[in-house]
């Protein structure tokens, strides 16, 4: 029987996407660099993990730090983009800000445009902007399907108050993914103050 919440592993290579597939992850966030908050895996990366029987997300990111790119680095970003699309991947992770940190639309048009069939998850930028409650719903209508957040705090149990409101907002519209220290020793302490169908982390398996 399929499990109506989803376990997504962050994971930093193809042995870790492996290892959490194994002990019963049923999605995997693929990045490299996790010791810089994630970056994009690289092509060979890629293609392996899609022999896994789980999709895999992939992170559209072309370096650590904050997340308002320069012009070479959203080129870089695109072509990333098209050769997730080329492999057959199922989704997309990433978020563009602006330098006053506020959602830099025009470029996410962009990049969704781009990105579509594929699933799109607005990662963890947006717990960098000022009154995300206006912004979920935005998201939702422009095509974003998911958004990866603790709730702009550093973890999910401190942001549960946020979390709970973003996921009232949120209704059917789009899903909030539950992230920010979430583990498989804490797990059902967090999904039970933050009852939610999506949760992440490096440890949620």
């Amino acid at each position: 029987m399929k499990s109506p919440v989803t376990l997504e592993a962050c994971v930093g290579s193809y042995a870790e996407a492996l290892s959490a597939f194994k002990k019963g992850a049923n999605r995997i966030e693929l990045c490299e660099n996790l010791f810089e908050g994630g970056t994009t895996p690289s092509y060979g990366t890629i293609k392996k993990a899609r022999e896994l029987p789980i999709p895999s997300f992939v992170m559209i990111r072309p370096r650590g730090g904050d997340f308002c790119y320069s012009p070479e680095e959203i080129e870089i970003m695109k072509e990333d983009i098209k050769v997730c699309k080329d492999l057959g991947v199922l989704g997309v992770v990433f978020g563009v800000l602006t330098k006053e940190k506020e959602i830099d639309y025009p470029l996410l048009k962009e990049l969704i445009e781009l990105s579509k069939p594929m699933s799109i998850t607005f990662h963890k930028a947006f717990d960098e902007i000022k009154n995300p409650e206006d912004e979920i719903l935005k998201l939702a209508n422009l095509g974003i399907n998911r958004i990866l957040t603790s709730g702009q705090k550093s973890t999910a149990l401190e942001g549960a108050n946020s979390l709970n409101q973003f996921i009232k907002i949120a209704q059917n519209n789009i899903k909030i993914i539950v992230c920010g220290g979430v583990t498989y020793e804490n797990f059902k302490e967090v999904s039970n103050l933050i009852p939610s169908t999506e949760y992440h982390g490096k440890k949620i398996v």
